[in-house]
């Protein structure tokens, strides 16, 4: 995200293509081409819309100031030989599955992840995390599992968590809400250009399952038939708990993707996998991602969602991507759990596949 954040847009499936090989089954088509089944749009997320607000936001407050740098997910500020970051983000509707089934525990978690893996995406040390947490009424125990699941968050990252501000709020708040921000620090040399290069390869390290976006769609799609209480498919825990799996918090591979000058990279969030584009105006043709997570194709199913718009809303099994020079990617990928998922190509869009994005 950017210092006013960011969202990315949803585009229009391609047609006359085969399905990717990690997608739940071929995406549904009228007479006249369009796709059927659900959209985020239509669950209640309308993108274009939240990129035109952003625009709007971003042009009414005008120039930043001199000295300030903005990367594609955190605002830098120049500070010496270094650059001083800011990252903010939330843990959106996921919330409400939390508050469904009674289990604040991890989406603590979740907030320093968001926040944390913006600024590794930028080469950016992540430092130091604070909370706002905004409820319509005060509850003890909410608070002691929202608070054990940042703490154990920021363990994960090595951050320090210097607290937050808690606002009661019952003329605009229904429930709680939970956002962060995450400040890091980077040598001017250190931090990613931000730039891919024709050519380059492609790795790309797994995420923990759904993490914490397009869960609005999620949720439409998955309680058309089902509770959350119910026994997810195959067995592994409920619907609720799967959902609820956190978000993985990349900090661990900052070192090695520096080691191996990694030149941009993104995390696949909000957007999912449009947010390659970030890495700079190409082609990217990714060929071999990781395989996509059982809860995945159960939404796809349940929502009857099209390969497009899922790729477009979520991570697919893939949470974090780097672009570097190919003769060093099998090193990367070797010393992590990585691996090279495709290139950098001449010419523009994303193609998982052959699902044009």
């Amino acid at each position: 995200m950017t210092a006013f954040g960011d969202d990315r847009g949803d585009d229009p499936g391609s047609e006359d293509r085969p399905a990717p090989e990690n997608g739940s089954g071929p995406e549904s088509e009228d007479e006249n081409g369009s796709e059927e089944g659900l959209t985020y749009a239509e669950a209640g997320v309308d993108v274009e819309a939240s990129e035109a607000a952003t625009a709007a936001l971003v042009g009414a407050a005008g120039d930043l100031d001199a000295g300030v740098d903005t990367d594609a997910y955190a605002g830098l500020v120049e500070a010496g030989d270094s650059y001083l970051a800011l990252a903010t983000d939330g843990v959106g509707t996921k919330l409400l599955v939390a508050e469904a089934v009674g289990d604040y525990s991890t989406v603590g978690i979740d907030c320093v992840a968001m926040n944390v893996n913006d600024l590794v995406a930028g080469g950016i040390d992540p430092v130091a995390f604070v909370d706002y947490l905004a409820v319509e009424e005060p509850d003890d125990a909410v608070a002691t599992e929202l608070g054990e699941g940042l703490a154990a968050g920021a363990e994960r990252a090595g951050v320090a968590l210097l607290g937050g501000e808690t606002a009661v709020l019952p003329d605009i708040i229904r429930g709680i809400d939970v956002a962060g921000a995450c400040a890091g620090l980077a040598a001017k040399d250190a931090v990613f250009d931000g730039q891919a290069r024709e050519g380059d390869a492609l790795v790309g390290w797994p995420s923990s399952g759904i993490h914490s976006n397009g869960l609005t769609l999620a949720r439409e799609a998955v309680t058309r038939r089902h509770d959350y209480g119910d026994p997810f498919p195959g067995g592994a825990g409920t619907i609720g708990e799967v959902l609820l799996e956190p978000t993985r918090i990349y900090a661990d591979l900052l070192e090695p993707m520096r080691e191996y000058g990694v030149r941009a990279a993104a995390h696949v969030t909000g957007g999912g996998w449009t947010n390659l584009e970030r890495l700079g105006e190409f082609r990217y043709e990714v060929r071999d991602p990781f395989e996509a997570h059982p809860v995945f194709g159960f939404v796809q199913r349940e929502g009857e969602v099209s390969d497009a718009e899922m790729h477009r809303t979520f991570n697919m099994g893939t949470g974090f991507v780097a672009a570097l020079s190919p003769d060093r990617a099998d090193d990367l990928a070797d010393g992590t759990d990585g691996r090279v998922i495709g290139r950098v190509e001449a010419g523009e869009g994303v193609a998982i596949r052959g699902l044009e994005l």
